[in-house]
């Protein structure tokens, strides 16, 4: 018996053997989840409440004498989140992940900054009517 033909002979079939049966791409099965595998849970909105208490979480963690801003960024959220799931004002709701709580916070920051900027103007508009019609206020944009 030849020693190359009898471990040619083992190797030819290791692939087949060791793979699982492929599968088509437009059949019923290739839809299935694999198990193990977590679907997605349904998209939550925010509340005004979840809002009020995520700002409030981030002003007390980045305001924090203690650690102050030595602070990593995974940490720094994980804080965040911690605050922001022990709360009382959010008895009975579901928990949110500190990457929740993150992405939440870009849009609330950028929402407040918008509102910042806005309210700067109408200020600066009322400022500049009001010196152009004897200071009454914000009666001049209303006119």
């Amino acid at each position: 018996m030849d020693p190359s033909s009898r471990n040619s002979h083992g190797f030819v079939n290791l692939l087949a053997s060791q793979s699982s049966p492929p599968i088509d791409i437009d059949s019923a099965e290739a839809h299935v989840t694999s198990p193990g595998l977590v679907k997605p849970a349904e998209r939550r909105k925010w509340s005004t409440k979840e809002d009020i208490v995520l700002i409030s979480a981030w002003l007390n963690t980045s305001k924090d004498p203690i650690v102050s801003n030595e602070q990593k960024l995974g940490s720094f959220w994980k804080r965040i989140e911690e605050y922001f799931n022990s709360t009382p004002h959010l008895v009975g709701s579901l928990p949110r992940e500190w990457s929740q709580c993150k992405q939440r916070w870009g849009r609330v920051n950028a929402e407040s900054l918008l509102l910042s900027l806005y309210s700067l103007l109408i200020a600066t508009i009322c400022k500049v009517k009001g010196s152009e019609r004897g200071d009454r206020g914000a009666q001049p944009l209303l006119e």
